[in-house]
């Protein structure tokens, strides 16, 4: 039987645990349907998804709400970091649109759905996190300060390589591959998620 490359098997899991994911948030609190009697004016949101992106809530609380962003959130759940991104942070997420991980070939459901996955499932999603809160006119200012290039660390370990490509942020991972920022500052209570048409991936 030929091997099925691990990057294909990780991304496998995120779109199996998809179906999951949509049964949870119905049940997690963090999904409230606007019943939270919040203003999405007065809080200043920007609109992700279809969904208002509230500055008061955490990474997760917001990104679950987002038609744009279920294979991430399913993927989140299914390598248990939602405990992480709700903490304190605060972090710079660069969030792929579910466009974006319908790009990555897929494999085998069942081999992608095994257990040994997981921590290269959660590899791959802490290397689109950031420490710190970095803002689009922060990227673009340590762009300029870097010559034209800026080398980010990531939560993984591994470097993300900012760039402008015309008036867009753009990042190439450790293979080479190129995100490009969609939708930049959705500020969150522990950080700020910019939206990527790419998955980026570790080395």
């Amino acid at each position: 039987m030929r091997s099925i490359p691990p990057a294909r098997l990780m991304f496998t899991a995120a779109a199996a645990a998809l179906s999951l994911s949509a049964c949870s948030t119905m049940g997690d609190g963090m999904n409230d349907g606007g019943k939270s009697g919040r203003s999405a004016s007065a809080e200043g949101t920007v609109m992700v998804g279809g969904a208002a992106m509230y500055p008061s809530r955490t990474i997760v609380e917001n990104a679950v709400n987002s038609r744009d962003h279920t294979t991430l959130v399913a993927a989140v759940k299914a390598a248990g970091l939602v405990e992480t991104l709700s903490g304190p942070g605060p972090f710079t997420v660069f969030a792929p649109t579910n466009a974006a991980f319908q790009k990555v070939p897929a494999a085998t459901l069942q081999a992608a759905m095994r257990p040994e996955n997981k921590a290269m499932l959660q590899s791959v999603l802490t290397y689109h996190v950031v420490p710190g809160r970095l803002t689009a006119a922060d990227l673009m200012q340590r762009i300029r300060d870097g010559g034209g290039q800026a080398r980010l660390t990531t939560v993984q370990g591994g470097t993300l390589t900012a760039s402008m490509m015309g008036n867009r942020i753009m990042l190439t991972d450790a293979k080479g591959g190129t995100a490009h920022v969609t939708q930049g500052d959705v500020m969150q209570s522990n950080g700020v998620i910019h939206v990527t048409d790419s998955v980026s991936m570790p080395g």
